[in-house]
């Protein structure tokens, strides 16, 4: 694509992603690369600018990640932040040491608004500073432009060749007018014009699938999920009815969730086949209630779903994946660990007749994925379609399966959905649901003892789904969803709400 990009390269930063969030926020698109990545391959992506992410290492031991010198001397800006900012002054002459006073957290620090990072801003502020080791003398030809009470050289310039350094954060929320310091290098130094948008990114895309398939079939496993519809919407425009979805209704998606998948695909010029498999998945899971062992039977079972119908298109050329940019990340950046493979269908390719994977989404993060699709003329009923995780509510009915445990949660979470929404809650909570315990306890109702199901609601907030705070829902909308799961579902007796963060436990309970 004909972008300007910056280039963040990553040192085993937690932040590394935020970071080319923010970029990307400010209409300069970016990628992610490893330190290890050759200069020569880095010279080739023609970057406006570089910018170094933290990283949990000491830059003065031998054993951390360091650079050649020669990535300074490419005429190319640089902004290092934390770890990134510590390896410039190292790199280039400076002095880095152990930190007797360590700074965490909300830093009071003094800002030079002469120079380009910080022009328009405060010249005092609050920044997110997480450091050990601190720069105790700059290389020769920098300058101090920010400081804190611990930290002489909170950023640092060498103006004249665009190298810049900041200790801290710019890119957490935590750090006043951190985007905008990030806006500041890249339109101030790097002159980057705002190339990247959603509208220009669809065109483009969609011009490159269509030269790549001509002719050629494609195939993709709707799942309903926010991604996999953004990949059909995306091949439709594209190839139209030469793209075939097979969406396998397992039967455990939320209330009629399986029918609005497909009204919201009626429209669009695609070969839309839907696959009512609800009673072939039940009589696999009879008798089960371990949750490894359900996911495991529901994965393999929709293996085998997918397979009879793709068997019956014959051969197709193009196989398409919902892959999104942190999965490709996740997939061992740098010295990261790998954390999941970027080609996680289950194994489709080892059976499905095809010559090429088609990954029409790799590039973007969810809330560009999101943005894409309303760009592309998708339903906000679908774009923002809450998290739901493969198995659906198989593994958010604690225990074994059973068809009036599946109506009885998908009554309550559509009660719980719709509340929430009407509060005006369901884009500041970012992942929401209700799960069917398998505990039954006492109550009373009218004048008569019943001994019902507990159902449990979990709300959270978080911004990287790794670590999540639960969220903080008024008691009075609390009150509501309560008073209508226990009126209106049979066999709910008692409403809990989960208050526990992850860690230690898990978003799901399942």
């Amino acid at each position: 694509m004909a972008h300007q990009m910056v280039v963040v390269i990553d040192f085993g930063g937690q932040y590394n992603q935020l970071i080319a969030r923010r970029i990307r926020e400010c209409g300069v698109y970016c990628e992610v690369k490893s330190y290890k990545t050759p200069i020569e391959e880095i010279k080739k992506m023609s970057p406006v600018g570089l910018v170094f992410t933290g990283g949990p290492n000491s830059v003065y031991l031998e054993s951390s990640p360091h650079v050649d010198k020669e990535i300074f001397e490419l005429g190319i800006p640089v902004l290092g932040i934390c770890y990134g900012a510590q390896l410039m002054a190292y790199t280039l002459g400076g002095k880095v040491e152990g930190a007797s006073s360590p700074e965490y957290g909300k830093t009071e620090t003094n800002y030079d608004t002469s120079s380009a990072l910080f022009s328009g801003l405060n010249d005092k502020d609050i920044s997110w500073m997480s450091h050990g080791d601190y720069i105790s003398k700059l290389p020769d030809g920098f300058k101090a432009v920010a400081y804190s009470e611990g930290c002489p050289f909170g950023a640092f310039e060498n103006a004249q060749k665009k190298l810049f350094g900041v200790q801290f954060h710019p890119e957490v929320n935590h750090t006043v007018n951190g985007t905008k310091m990030l806006h500041n290098f890249l339109y101030k130094v790097c002159g980057c014009i705002g190339d990247w948008t959603m509208g220009d990114y669809a065109q483009t895309a969609i011009k490159d699938i269509r030269e790549k398939v001509g002719d050629g079939k494609v195939l993709l496993a709707l799942s309903g999920g926010v991604d996999s519809s953004v990949a059909a919407a995306l091949l439709s425009k594209a190839v139209g009815n030469k793209l075939t979805c097979i969406f396998v209704d397992h039967g455990f998606m939320r209330k009629n969730e399986g029918d609005e998948v497909e009204t919201a695909f009626k429209g669009w010029n695609i070969n839309f086949i839907r696959v009512n498999a609800k009673a072939q998945f039940m009589s696999k899971l009879n008798g089960v209630s371990d949750p490894e062992t359900k996911r495991k039977i529901i994965g393999e079972e929709f293996i085998r779903v997918f397979e009879q119908e793709a068997k019956k298109i014959g051969k197709v050329d193009y196989l398409v994946q919902g892959t999104i940019y942190p999965d490709i990340i996740e997939s061992g950046t740098g010295d990261a660990a790998v954390i999941k493979s970027h080609h996680n269908v289950g194994g489709l390719p080892d059976y499905v007749d095809f010559k090429e994977i088609i990954e029409p989404l790799r590039l973007l993060f969810k809330d560009e994925v999101r943005q894409l699709g309303i760009a592309l003329g998708l339903s906000e009923v679908l774009v923002y379609r809450q998290p739901f995780p493969g198995p659906g509510l198989a593994i958010r009915i604690i225990g074994e399966i059973t068809d009036e445990k599946l109506t009885i949660l998908q009554d309550a979470d559509w009660i719980y959905r719709e509340e929430i929404a009407k509060a005006g809650l369901d884009r500041s909570i970012h992942q929401y649901f209700a799960a069917l315990t398998n505990m039954r306890s006492v109550g009373v109702m009218g004048d008569g003892r019943t001994y019902d199901y507990t159902l449990a609601l979990r709300g959270v907030t978080t911004t990287d789904f790794m670590t999540a705070d639960f969220a903080k829902i008024p008691y009075e909308v609390l009150e509501k969803i309560s008073s209508r799961i226990v009126n209106e579902v049979k066999s709910i007796n008692r409403v809990v709400y989960d208050i526990t963060t992850k860690p230690p436990a898990t978003i799901e309970w399942e």
